[in-house]
Protein backbone atom coordinates (compact mmCIF):
# COMPACT_ATOMS: atom_id res chain seq x y z
CA UNK A 1 0.00 0.00 0.00
CA UNK A 2 1.25 3.29 -1.30
CA UNK A 3 1.08 6.14 1.50
CA UNK A 4 -0.54 9.69 1.02
CA UNK A 5 2.86 10.79 1.74
CA UNK A 6 4.80 9.03 -1.26
CA UNK A 7 2.38 8.60 -4.09
CA UNK A 8 4.18 6.73 -7.11
CA UNK A 9 3.61 10.42 -9.28
CA UNK A 10 6.40 12.05 -6.10
CA UNK A 11 3.47 14.50 -6.01
CA UNK A 12 2.72 15.51 -1.45
CA UNK A 13 0.42 14.54 1.29
CA UNK A 14 -2.45 16.73 0.68
CA UNK A 15 -1.93 18.33 4.52
CA UNK A 16 1.57 19.68 3.00
CA UNK A 17 -0.53 20.94 -0.37
CA UNK A 18 -3.32 22.16 1.59
CA UNK A 19 -0.62 24.48 4.17
CA UNK A 20 0.68 25.37 0.78
CA UNK A 21 -1.83 26.32 -1.12
CA UNK A 22 -2.56 28.83 2.29
CA UNK A 23 0.59 29.89 2.85
CA UNK A 24 -0.33 32.35 -0.50
CA UNK A 25 -3.26 33.43 0.32
CA UNK A 26 -2.32 37.06 0.96
CA UNK A 27 -3.50 39.77 3.90
CA UNK A 28 -6.77 41.29 2.35
CA UNK A 29 -8.07 38.16 0.43
CA UNK A 30 -9.88 34.88 1.15
CA UNK A 31 -10.35 31.72 0.27
CA UNK A 32 -13.26 28.93 0.81
CA UNK A 33 -12.45 25.71 2.59
CA UNK A 34 -14.05 23.80 -1.09
CA UNK A 35 -11.44 26.52 -2.97
CA UNK A 36 -8.33 25.23 -1.30
CA UNK A 37 -9.67 21.40 -1.46
CA UNK A 38 -9.94 21.90 -5.22
CA UNK A 39 -5.82 24.10 -5.36
CA UNK A 40 -4.69 21.66 -3.51
CA UNK A 41 -6.10 18.56 -5.90
CA UNK A 42 -9.29 17.21 -4.05
CA UNK A 43 -11.95 19.46 -4.40
CA UNK A 44 -14.21 17.46 -2.45
CA UNK A 45 -12.20 17.31 0.27
CA UNK A 46 -13.40 21.06 2.19
CA UNK A 47 -14.23 18.86 5.48
CA UNK A 48 -10.71 17.86 5.29
CA UNK A 49 -8.83 21.10 5.21
CA UNK A 50 -10.97 22.27 7.89
CA UNK A 51 -9.75 19.05 9.88
CA UNK A 52 -5.60 20.06 8.85
CA UNK A 53 -6.14 23.61 9.49
CA UNK A 54 -7.46 22.85 13.12
CA UNK A 55 -4.20 21.69 13.82
CA UNK A 56 -2.11 24.34 12.29
CA UNK A 57 -0.28 26.62 14.63
CA UNK A 58 2.69 27.61 12.76
CA UNK A 59 2.24 31.40 11.80
CA UNK A 60 3.40 31.59 8.63
CA UNK A 61 0.41 29.05 7.52
CA UNK A 62 -2.74 32.42 7.81
CA UNK A 63 -5.66 29.67 8.54
CA UNK A 64 -8.02 32.35 9.32
CA UNK A 65 -7.77 33.65 5.52
CA UNK A 66 -10.51 30.52 4.77
CA UNK A 67 -13.83 30.79 5.20
CA UNK A 68 -17.17 28.96 4.46
CA UNK A 69 -18.77 29.03 1.13
CA UNK A 70 -21.91 30.93 2.65
CA UNK A 71 -20.03 33.96 3.08
CA UNK A 72 -19.63 33.03 7.45
CA UNK A 73 -16.15 32.77 8.77
CA UNK A 74 -16.10 29.20 10.20
CA UNK A 75 -14.15 28.01 12.86
CA UNK A 76 -10.73 28.87 13.91
CA UNK A 77 -8.86 27.21 16.33
CA UNK A 78 -7.55 30.38 18.50
CA UNK A 79 -11.17 31.10 18.56
CA UNK A 80 -14.36 32.59 16.19
CA UNK A 81 -13.57 36.48 17.53
CA UNK A 82 -9.83 36.33 16.99
CA UNK A 83 -10.19 34.84 13.61
CA UNK A 84 -12.67 38.08 12.86
CA UNK A 85 -10.56 40.71 14.23
CA UNK A 86 -7.18 39.32 12.08
CA UNK A 87 -9.68 39.71 8.96
CA UNK A 88 -10.69 42.94 9.86
CA UNK A 89 -7.34 44.21 10.49
CA UNK A 90 -6.24 42.70 7.01
CA UNK A 91 -9.08 44.40 4.86
CA UNK A 92 -10.70 40.89 4.46
CA UNK A 93 -13.84 41.38 7.04
CA UNK A 94 -15.04 44.92 6.49
CA UNK A 95 -15.28 45.44 2.50
CA UNK A 96 -15.85 41.81 2.17
CA UNK A 97 -12.32 41.70 0.21
CA UNK A 98 -12.58 40.22 -3.20
CA UNK A 99 -11.55 36.53 -2.96
CA UNK A 100 -8.44 35.47 -4.39
CA UNK A 101 -9.56 33.24 -6.89
CA UNK A 102 -11.40 35.59 -8.91
CA UNK A 103 -8.48 38.55 -8.93
CA UNK A 104 -6.16 35.69 -10.79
Amino acid sequence: MISARHRTNGSSSFAERVRRVVARIPRGKTLTYGEVARRAGNPRAFRAVGTILSKNYDPRIPCHRVVRADGTIGNYNRGAERKKELLRREGALAARATPLWTSQ
